[in-house]
């Protein structure tokens, strides 16, 4: 793909191929984490990368690519989450996680903590729910989300120290 240099700022934008080869697996893990169903996820990507691809003009060379992206993949899970509630489907996922060099306990830790973790996520409000997974699962700062969300800063960690506080009484109720 060739690329033409911005001549405002004389930055050249990044392509289609770069930004999918470096950001795909973030996408994807936001919109799992995001709530869309396992069954829809790898579709939900592709949807996502279908937006971007379009909107490629609109990224501004100074914002965040993860910060835009996910303002994407927000949309899109916002889109299946609705969809899934209109039309339950019949979900076909495991819980397996697999690698040669864990023991089975350590496997069977590791799958429990995810679901426990997916459980959580779904008492949090959307709002919550999306500060909690950029900051603490994809190591986001606070001004990339309330750039990538477009909400005030002071909101964004409002939101958070509420999905923190809801973390640690959900875990306590969980150890009883």
């Amino acid at each position: 793909m060739l690329h033409v240099p911005n001549r405002e700022c004389g930055v050249s934008p990044p392509s289609f191929e770069g930004l999918y080869k470096r950001h795909f697996d973030f996408v994807w893990r936001s919109l799992r984490r995001l709530g869309v169903p396992r069954s829809f996820v790898d579709d939900a990507a592709q949807d996502a990368f279908i937006v971007v691809h379009r909107r490629m003009p609109d990224l501004r060379p100074d914002a965040s690519e993860k910060a835009w992206l996910f303002g994407i993949a927000l949309r899109v899970a916002h889109d299946y989450r609705r969809t899934a509630r209109r039309k339950p489907a019949l979900s076909l996922d495991t819980d397996t996680v697999t690698s040669s060099e864990k023991s089975p306990f350590e496997t069977s830790a590791i799958a429990q903590a995810g679901r426990l973790l997916e459980r959580f996520l779904t008492t949090l409000d959307d709002d919550r729910r999306e500060v909690f997974v950029l900051t603490e699962l994809e190591g986001m700062s606070v001004p990339e989300i309330s750039s990538a969300l477009g909400t005030n800063l002071n909101t964004v960690y409002s939101r958070l120290r509420v999905a923190r506080e809801r973390f640690v009484a959900f875990l306590a109720h969980e150890g009883r």
